[in-house]
């Protein structure tokens, strides 16, 4: 987010800039890749950290369309609902004694109420429905993509991607909301943290009135949006289809054949952010760990030690005994060695 901001402040520098056809290319396919692992991850705070990956590539990719305006507003709705909605995540982990897998919860919605109150609004705000904070902003960066003069590709990228927000939402609603409840205990789950809650519902009223508040007081002028109705109903349609299929993906039982089985390859593709780890983190860091695996077994178990501490130290506590056996006072041991002694001293005297 912070580069984000930056990026906002300094948009004068970057006008008519080549590097911001590459940043609208690589923001929106940052947008659909988040959203993509974002339907098959099972932990509930990953979800949402990809979902906020998904919205930061959405600020940069209208960022780099020249509407730095509209990036900041949805910077701004998107700090309420989403503080609301890792609070909330939060909260449910806690009581859940620390289980992030999607799958162990369910039905929390009986037990915590207000928290899952909190997260329904927000959440719904994250997919754009009207009138709530996100649809003030993310309905007029969409409506500004379809005005404006670009190609199939990032149109295509846009509305799929919002399709995609609605579809991860829905099937996180799902999991924790609707399935019926499938932890064995349920002793931590009380709705009773106020302190927490007063915070989250301050921003709960935020998630439903910031939205129309900075849209009236943020713009200097109001944005001409000039659309023919399919296109302005666009973006209803696309959520509409990314919830139903959301609700049917989720709507399996624990007898239901996995189907995401079926095409192992593509989903691992998928739930690894398109191998990105392994570019960037894994792949880089395994050579160095390994290497530095092998000169901390050779070197600091290995040679270091025999010729150093481990080594002098056998040396010495090795002498000792001897040592310690002959300062024993054995009288055989000192016999033998004067005579030993006597010999070596007559061998001396003959050569």
């Amino acid at each position: 987010t912070a580069g984000v901001y930056l990026l906002i402040r300094f948009n004068n520098l970057l006008v008519d800039l080549v590097f911001l056809k590459f940043l609208l290319l690589f923001s929106g396919l940052t947008m659909m890749m988040a959203g993509i692992s974002a339907n098959y991850e099972f932990d509930l705070k990953k979800i949402i950290a990809l979902s906020t990956l998904s919205q930061l590539g959405l600020m940069m990719s209208i960022l780099s369309m020249g509407f730095y305006d509209l990036a900041f507003f949805h910077l701004l709705t998107h700090a309420m609902f989403k503080a609301l909605l890792f609070m909330c995540a939060g909260v449910i982990i806690h009581m859940m004694n620390d289980t992030q897998d999607i799958r162990m919860m369910g039905g929390v919605s009986l037990y915590i109420p207000l928290t899952s109150l909190c997260m329904n609004i927000s959440n719904l705000a994250l997919c754009g429905i009207p009138f709530l904070a996100g649809f003030y902003s993310k309905d007029m960066i969409l409506e500004m993509v379809g005005m404006s003069n670009l190609n199939v590709l990032i149109f295509y990228l846009y509305y799929f991607s919002t399709g995609l927000t609605m579809f991860y939402t829905i099937r996180l609603l799902m999991y924790l909301m609707v399935n019926d409840f499938n932890l064995v205990v349920t002793y931590n789950l009380y709705d009773e943290d106020y302190v927490m809650l007063k915070s989250m519902m301050v921003l709960l009223m935020m998630s439903l009135i910031s939205g129309s508040f900075l849209s009236w007081m943020i713009f200097y002028y109001p944005y001409m949006i000039y659309l023919p109705f399919s296109l302005k109903m666009m973006v209803i349609y696309v959520s509409f289809l990314g919830g139903v299929t959301g609700y049917l993906i989720s709507n399996m039982n624990i007898y239901s054949l996995n189907k995401f089985l079926m095409t192992y390859n593509l989903s691992s593709f998928f739930v690894t952010m398109w191998f990105l780890p392994h570019l960037s983190t894994y792949g880089l860091n395994y050579y160095f760990l390994n290497f530095s695996q092998k000169l901390f077994k050779n070197i600091d178990l290995g040679w270091s030690e025999c010729w150093s501490g481990q080594g002098v130290h056998s040396v010495i506590k090795y002498n000792s005994v001897v040592y310690y056996v002959y300062q024993m006072n054995n009288f055989k041991i000192y016999l033998f060695s004067f005579i030993l002694w006597m010999l070596f001293m007559i061998t001396m005297i003959l050569i």
